[in-house]
């Protein structure tokens, strides 16, 4: 998603709910908490200029309000395989779809994560983010989207005022406000699979599709060579279960993600992912298994025999993609960093979000307010290949120390 060219700001946005209007039985009008002491920490002024939005009422506490989801929104259903389960009901517990905008690259969509319980929301549930795996996600997703990798946008992080408690006890709350050009996913489909053929057809309709057979080509196109990008930086997703699998083609949800520095096939950091079923290694089967679920979903309006005929084509994908992005996996596997080798090699980046360096600055943030050091390594990645851009520490490897991610739920 680049964007480049400017729209003239608006001081209050004012969205659409194309999602909503279109799929209304799989959209529930919905509102943010009502936090304490909202503050905005993190604001990607490019991005909400490309978008059209004003920063400086970004800030005000109107701004503040709109972004923590006050003025409401809706929370969409969708089903999904968590780890090889499938759970027919899931949606946003903890998301809200603020509505859509133009942008420079068509219609985009603006999300919050972590704004507070939906009627979508488990039991007990209290629907708040952490504040850690917010700047995560803010920060890894920048920098995917400046080395090229198909993903969500992230547009601001805003701590609450609240303290959650989570794994290591209690922790500041947060907020993070996403775009993506579309938040339908795998799981949209399979939910719909659930309730009618006419629903499934609608979906197929709002992901831009004249049929099944081409969406599930166009998805497996898209996610197959997302992969193999994902692999090419040494990206472990930590979560990819279906209801994380967007039609866009986009990587959606940074929970537990981390990075690999060795091309290692069980390199696995997520606390949930106890049985690595999700290990960088695991993760080309692992979407071929998740396009294998879509187009089971689509039976109600395709067969058998077209879902098979364009599933037939997965591998010759797979290796075309690998072909594009990975064009000597022997000698990537025998690098002692991947970063290094690309660099070296094939003109990658200087600066990637290592483990340990994201999360100690999360850490900071976290315990002390300090966010010096998010700060000096979100302008590191964020301009990932000039050399000038952060300390030449930051690009060193960090060796593969245990390391164990959390996705803040």
């Amino acid at each position: 998603m680049a964007y480049k060219s400017r729209v003239v700001p608006m001081p209050e946005p004012n969205l659409a709910h194309t999602l909503a209007d279109t799929l209304p039985s799989m959209a529930v009008e919905s509102r943010g908490a009502d936090f304490p002491d909202p503050q905005l920490l993190v604001l990607n002024e490019e991005l909400a200029a490309a978008l059209g939005l004003d920063c400086g009422w970004l800030r005000s506490d109107d701004g503040l309000r709109w972004l923590t989801g006050a003025y409401g929104g809706h929370a969409t259903a969708y089903a999904g395989h968590q780890f090889g389960q499938f759970v027919p009901l899931l949606g946003d517990g903890r998301a809200l779809l603020l509505g859509d905008l133009p942008s420079p690259v068509g219609r985009v969509e603006i999300q919050l994560k972590g704004s507070g319980p939906t009627p979508f929301s488990k039991p007990g549930s209290d629907g708040r983010g952490a504040l850690g795996p917010m700047l995560r996600e803010y920060l890894v997703s920048e920098f995917m989207h400046v080395a090229g990798v198909p993903t969500t946008r992230s547009l601001a992080v805003l701590t609450t005022g609240e303290t959650v408690l989570r794994q290591h006890g209690p922790v500041p709350g947060g907020v993070v406000v996403r775009v993506a050009r579309s938040h339908l996913r795998v799981g949209s489909v399979q939910y719909a699979a659930t309730q009618s053929a006419d629903l499934v057809g609608d979906v197929v309709a709002a992901a831009g599709f004249d049929t099944p057979e081409d969406l599930l080509a166009a998805v497996m196109e898209r996610q197959l060579d997302l992969v193999a990008q994902w692999m090419r930086l040494g990206f472990v997703h930590g979560v990819m279960n279906t209801d994380n699998t967007a039609l866009s083609g986009e990587t959606i949800d940074y929970g537990p993600c981390a990075f690999t520095e060795r091309f290692v096939g069980d390199a696995c950091y997520s606390s949930i992912d106890t049985g690595r079923r999700y290990a960088f290694g695991n993760q080309p089967d692992i979407m071929a298994w998740n396009l294998t679920r879509l187009a089971e979903a689509l039976l109600p309006v395709s067969n058998a025999d077209a879902m098979r005929e364009v599933l037939g084509d997965i591998e010759p994908t797979w290796h075309r993609a690998r072909a594009r992005h990975i064009p000597d996996p022997e000698a990537l596997g025998e690098a002692s960093d991947i970063t290094t080798y690309n660099r070296e090699h094939h003109g990658g980046p200087v600066f990637i979000p290592r483990n340990q360096m994201l999360e100690s600055a999360i850490a900071a943030a976290e315990q002390d307010g300090n966010l010096m050091a998010y700060r000096e390594l979100l302008a590191a990645v964020t301009d990932p290949y000039n050399a000038k851009a952060g300390p030449a520490w930051m690009a060193e490897p960090e060796g593969e120390a245990p390391f164990t991610t959390f996705c803040g739920t």
